[in-house]
């Protein structure tokens, strides 16, 4: 049990959080507004669907560093996540996601949950790789099934505008994998004709796609004209605030995500993304030629930062919980509602966070993660 202002999905309420098995059983309490007092902020745990690495391991390795990066992210509040790969060799890809499997079939329960697999690339447009290593392909079904019976993909990033890819999205939805755009060259038409087809939203928007200019408003322009649900990184470094302030106004469900990497949680130096090795310094990760490569931004200061934006803290949360967990169709997930999985984040009134909890096992208590505002 918890006491606190709970964040429902019907509003605030100030009372008791209880839950039994791991599921939330009962919500006590009644309507409050929580600046009006300095009681803790329980919110729904965070779910983060592009994680590359975290704690110093990086996806990639396999082994356990799928371990390492879980354990990291419960820390900042992360109760459930998605893999996330880097573009690679056929076998590297394969042998990181049987490890991924083996270690959903036996987690840490002190972990962030793991819900399988965002694969980002190989089907990304090689004059768009962003921080990605230079293995891109065109996709096929049959490959792409191979892989998923390797590990259970949920969320597949591809290029649409290459040969044959708006078919693969077609079939990849109807199989339930929901696929992103991103990494991409394609123009505004190319990237409505992608959603027409089934995608259902785009990767870190903005980044590594064709840009919005007024005669040829490009892939972000589709996003921003026609999206549900599109990820975006607001670590306030990928994306300029102006830039957020505006998509907020035009995607309707659009989701914080860290993109974060082996540097999460680390000190300043050296690090792995994937084959490549890439530096922490000023707060950003990069490449040796200066190439933003993922970030260091932990969920718990993506909170801070909407709000610092002008969200409320109830939006805020949403773009970290109940959106992204709509985006899989998890239900259970991303809400403190009877039913639903007792995921949940405490934080005090200057949103620290103060403890975290994993299907109701208190996983995190204490100052670890104190913000300097």
């Amino acid at each position: 049990m918890r006491y606190g202002n709970i964040l429902t999905p019907d509003g605030w309420r100030l009372g008791e959080l209880h839950w039994h098995d791991g599921r939330i059983s009962r919500i006590d309490g009644e309507p409050v507004d929580p600046e009006q007092n300095d009681l803790p902020r329980l919110l729904p745990g965070f779910i983060d669907l592009h994680v590359h690495g975290g704690g110093g391991a990086d996806v990639m390795e396999g082994g356990s560093a799928v371990a390492t990066v879980a354990r990291t992210h419960v820390r900042f509040g992360t109760t459930s996540l998605l893999a996330t790969t880097m573009t690679a060799p056929d076998d590297d890809t394969r042998r990181v996601l049987g490890d991924v499997s083996a270690y959903m079939e036996a987690p840490d329960p002190s972990a962030s949950r793991v819900l399988g697999v965002h694969l980002e690339g190989p089907y990304i447009n090689p004059g768009k790789l962003g921080a990605q290593p230079s293995h891109a392909r065109l996709g096929v079904l049959e490959e792409v099934e191979e892989l998923r019976r390797l590990a259970p993909i949920v969320l597949l990033t591809l290029a649409p505008e290459l040969a044959g890819h708006l078919t693969l999205i077609e079939q990849l939805s109807e199989r339930g994998v929901r696929v992103q755009i991103g990494h991409t060259l394609g123009s505004y038409e190319e990237g409505v004709a992608a959603l027409e087809h089934g995608a259902h939203g785009f990767t870190h928007l903005f980044n590594a796609m064709s840009g919005l200019h007024h005669r040829k408003p490009g892939m972000v322009g589709a996003a921003m004209a026609h999206a549900e649900y599109a990820e975006l990184i607001p670590d306030l470094l990928h994306v300029h605030p102006g830039a957020i302030r505006a998509a907020l106004r035009c995607i309707p469900h659009l989701y914080a995500v860290t993109d974060s990497t082996a540097a999460a949680g680390m000190p300043d130096g050296e690090y792995r993304l994937g084959e490549q090795a890439v530096t922490k310094c000023l707060g950003g990760v990069r490449l040796a030629d200066g190439t933003l490569a993922g970030s260091t931004l932990t969920m718990d200061q993506a909170l801070r930062n909407l709000v610092d934006l002008g969200q409320t803290l109830a939006e805020a949360s949403d773009r970290l919980s109940r959106y992204p967990a709509d985006f899989l169709g998890r239900h259970d997930l991303g809400r403190l509602a009877e039913g639903a999985r007792a995921d949940l984040v405490e934080l005090d009134s200057r949103l620290n966070l103060k403890a975290v909890h994993v299907g109701g096992r208190l996983v995190v208590e204490g100052d670890a993660h104190v913000t300097d505002a």
